[in-house]
């Protein structure tokens, strides 16, 4: 049930945040459900590969490549579901940052304590 809620929050935060953002769009609702399910299994099996691969950038970096690596992962959903547009990686890497954070920030609020 926890997966369920933070997925729905997800999908809310990312709906939400292509109405303030004009680099992002989906064509309803349910697209951005899809694209929570999407990031979500993109973040389980695609991300760690990445990271890895980038680890010696984001030492270099003192961490600033896992923005990049994040805003990645934002145009990769953006190729695997039709009804989400991404103009380009600079609005990725943006709504990647506002959804990390303002996730956080909701999930944190509705957590139960476990």
């Amino acid at each position: 049930m926890n997966l369920i809620i933070r997925l729905f929050i997800t999908a809310i935060i990312a709906y939400l945040l292509t109405k303030v953002l004009p680099g992002v769009h989906f064509e309803g609702f349910s697209s951005a459900i899809i694209f929570a399910i999407v990031l979500g299994v993109l973040n389980i099996f695609v991300k760690p590969i990445l990271g890895l691969f980038g680890l010696p950038l984001t030492i270099i970096t003192l961490g600033l490549f896992a923005l990049v690596i994040n805003a990645v992962i934002i145009l990769i959903a953006d190729y695997f579901i039709d009804s989400m547009v991404v103009d380009g990686f600079w609005w990725a890497l943006i709504f990647s940052v506002l959804l990390s954070f303002v996730t956080s920030l909701a999930n944190s609020m509705f957590s139960d304590g476990d």
